[in-house]
């Protein structure tokens, strides 16, 4: 694996690392598709790369202990995922948008991040407040009180994204949250993770390499279960320099990473 040290990779009091994971295997059914993954992350904005089928969504649900590792090391937050003694209290402290979230079609926006905030087990007293904030950060204070099933795929997809910080998560784990956001909501969304990141360990899975680039501290690229390089976003666009291809200095770092890992180089 390629991997370029960061400067936020210091650790922070109370754990080694946010999320620690070791010769990690995870099987999707019943296919393998995280395979001996090694990654170790602490505050900041992490941004997670790969093609279709490279394991990424298959990571999410285990970092979201949504699914249990078979193999190897996992540790969110100091808690090890593979045990269950512990995961309810180490849940609270998590946020997560899967890639494809149900609701209720008959709640409103606010009825839902309050539900998911109490699902949490947060304070009764502090969720109103947390709901109402929450709301502001993804732009949608004038659909608070609107039904779900009356918004658009990319309100949907903004209050997907307020459920999952709705508790201040330690922890936050965003999968595609981009999908239908249109150009000027994903560059206040990019300004929303950098401050999300500022106190948080955020990772968010996409194929959009420059949103990565514009708002992550640093970037993992996956490949067939496994991770294939992890560096800051400057690394991948030197890289891009020695060929590749795309329509940017990062896409084409990220093409050439996976085209020399399909060569085995």
């Amino acid at each position: 694996m390629i991997r370029a040290v960061s400067d936020h990779e210091i650790q922070p009091p109370g754990y080694a690392w946010s999320i620690d994971a070791a010769g990690l295997r995870v099987k999707a059914g019943k296919h393998r598709a995280v395979n001996d993954l090694n990654l170790s992350l602490s505050t900041g904005v992490h941004g997670l790369l790969g093609p279709n089928g490279a394991g990424k969504t298959t990571l999410m649900r285990a970092l979201s202990t949504v699914i249990k590792p078979e193999d190897g090391v996992l540790r969110l937050l100091g808690t090890d995922a593979r045990r269950s003694d512990g995961l309810r209290q180490l849940r609270t402290k998590l946020g997560y948008l899967p890639q494809h979230f149900g609701f209720y079609p008959k709640f409103t926006v606010r009825d839902y991040v309050e539900y998911m905030a109490w699902l949490r087990e947060m304070p009764k007293r502090a969720v109103p407040a947390a709901t109402q904030r929450a709301i502001d950060r993804v732009g949608l204070t004038d659909r608070a009180d609107s039904r779900l099933k009356s918004l658009s795929g990319g309100m949907l997809r903004r209050a997907g994204i307020a459920q999952a910080i709705v508790n201040d998560p330690a922890v936050l784990l965003l999968d595609e949250p981009t999908v239908g956001l249109d150009p000027e909501q994903r560059v206040e969304f990019r300004g929303l993770l950098r401050d999300l990141g500022a106190d948080s360990c955020v990772v968010v899975s996409t194929h959009l390499v420059e949103d990565v680039v514009a708002a992550c501290t640093d970037v993992v690229v996956m490949a067939a279960g496994s991770s294939v390089f992890q560096g800051v976003p400057a690394d991948l666009i030197r890289l891009g320099d020695d060929g590749g291809i795309g329509d940017s200095p990062a896409e084409r770092g990220y093409s050439l990473l996976l085209q020399r890992h399909r060569d085995g180089v």
